[in-house]
């Protein structure tokens, strides 16, 4: 899934956020950030999805998957 934008919902922020961007004074995202935890989270993100699968039943994940596909169909 691609990642999303945060651009702010206010007027004026985006406009700013826009200005900012646009003059190369936007602030780095992931300053201010400790790497030891980003990496940590990375990881864990990576595994996760596969090991709660693998825990699951076939009846089990079925379920998850219909719901899923519902909550993606009754999106805005």
């Amino acid at each position: 899934m691609p990642k999303r934008s945060r651009k702010p919902a206010d007027l004026n922020r985006l406009a700013s956020a826009i200005v900012d961007e646009a003059t190369g004074e936007a602030p780095d995202p992931d300053e201010g950030k400790d790497p030891a935890a980003v990496a940590l989270g990375r990881k864990g993100g990576q595994k996760g999805g596969k090991a709660r699968a693998s825990k699951m039943s076939a009846k089990q994940r079925s379920e998850a998957a219909k719901k899923a596909a519902q909550a993606r169909w009754d999106k805005p």
